[in-house]
């Protein structure tokens, strides 16, 4: 059955890398993977996956290469540090980058790669966080040629329900960016809402199916209001930390576009407060209490 199937490599086993490697060894592809903390590929070396012992290992048998990381200077240590994928990388192969990174370095990064090794780059960065990826059903924002997004639109398939090619290289970035300020934007304004509310007196449990279906309703709304008005803070599915990366990403490319972005630079702030807090590590569902205690 995986005769047929390209072999794949994933780097970076963590909050959103090990479901998505579950799904993939599911649907049978052969899988070598590899973590800076080898211990955590532990599970998927039991399921069946092969554990290489640096980022360049992974391109010795793998069609495609996944990565799955932190930020950009992890993404570009993993790829052309020592070790790294640069060392292992050859023509017909393609690296399909899971991150959410800086499209500016994105596309140098691709540019560096492909010169050096012949190896391609897409920029496949996602949302519908860990729930999303544990059911297979993330929106996907690509981008990379045409023909190298549909080369590995097939599997993708297997980790999300909508796969949209944005552009070039460097365009799946940019989405993923206007994404995060939707997103990251919406949290914090959810936490003003609940701690309002309870201010006011009202159940802010209620909020959520109150505004169900609403103009106000959003996936964020259902998942955040009841946590936040429960003061449930794990388990963590998320990071503070991500989401003030990603505003200070849509800073940056504001500024590099002359774009105006005053909400999501106000945000930026909000949440480094937050962050400062002692609070990066943790689920943004924290970020109410930025307004019970009246901080913000």
């Amino acid at each position: 059955m995986t005769a047929s199937l390209p072999s794949i490599a994933f780097a970076g086993i963590g909050l959103m890398g090990l479901p998505m490697t579950r799904r993939l060894l599911a649907a049978g592809y052969p899988l070598s993977v590899w973590n800076r903390s080898p211990d955590k590929c532990a599970p998927l070396q039991q399921q069946g996956a092969r554990c290489v012992a640096t980022p360049a290992a992974l391109c010795a048998e793998a069609d495609v290469v996944m990565l799955c990381l932190a930020n950009t200077e992890v993404v570009r240590e993993v790829v052309f540090g020592p070790g790294g994928i640069v060392e292992g990388g050859k023509p017909g192969q393609v690296l399909v980058d899971l991150s959410s990174l800086e499209p500016a370095a994105t596309r140098e990064m691709a540019a560096e790669l492909l010169q050096r090794t012949g190896m391609r780059w897409v920029d496949a960065p996602v949302s519908g966080g860990t729930v999303g990826a544990e059911a297979g059903s993330l929106a996907i924002m690509a981008g990379g040629c045409e023909a190298d997004v549909e080369r590995v639109r097939p599997i993708l398939a297997h980790l999300g329900q909508r796969l949209t090619r944005m552009g070039e290289v460097g365009a799946g970035q940019v989405t993923k960016v206007c994404n995060q300020m939707i997103v990251a934007c919406n949290a914090l304004v959810i936490a003003e809402v609940v701690a309002l509310a309870e201010r006011a007196g009202v159940d802010a449990g209620l909020i959520a199916p109150a505004l169900a279906g609403g103009f106000a309703d959003s996936k964020p709304l259902q998942i955040l209001a009841p946590q936040m008005a429960s003061s449930q803070f794990e388990p963590i599915k998320w990071h503070v930390r991500t989401l003030l990366k990603d505003l200070d990403t849509a800073v940056r490319l504001s500024r590099e576009t002359g774009s105006a972005t005053p909400v999501s630079g106000l945000a930026a702030q909000l949440m480094r407060l937050h962050g400062s807090q002692g609070n990066l590590e943790k689920d943004p569902a924290t970020l109410v209490e930025l307004y019970r205690e009246g901080q913000a």
